[in-house]
């Protein structure tokens, strides 16, 4: 994608002078400093769902024994 951007004069001469001394483009050089600066960049994590499990994974479910009505109030809460 083609786009234009604004950096200052020095920065600049010292991007193609580093270019032309490492034989890279230009363009492969901005592509690696954005790379650079979007790396430091801490990166989010993503949501987890807190655990609301019921009983203990090993024994048996203790809404199972519940009538509609109890679960409707244990939902709820009253």
């Amino acid at each position: 994608m083609k786009t234009t951007i604004e950096i200052s004069d020095a920065l600049l001469v010292r991007a193609k002078k580093y270019a032309r001394r490492t034989g890279k483009p230009l363009r492969l050089i901005i592509e690696e400093g954005l790379q650079i600066a979007l790396e430091r960049e801490p990166r989010q994590s993503r949501y987890t769902l807190p655990d609301r499990s019921v009983g203990r994974p090993e024994g048996p479910n203790p809404l199972e024994t519940m009538s509609w009505q109890d679960l409707r109030d244990e939902i709820y809460g009253r």
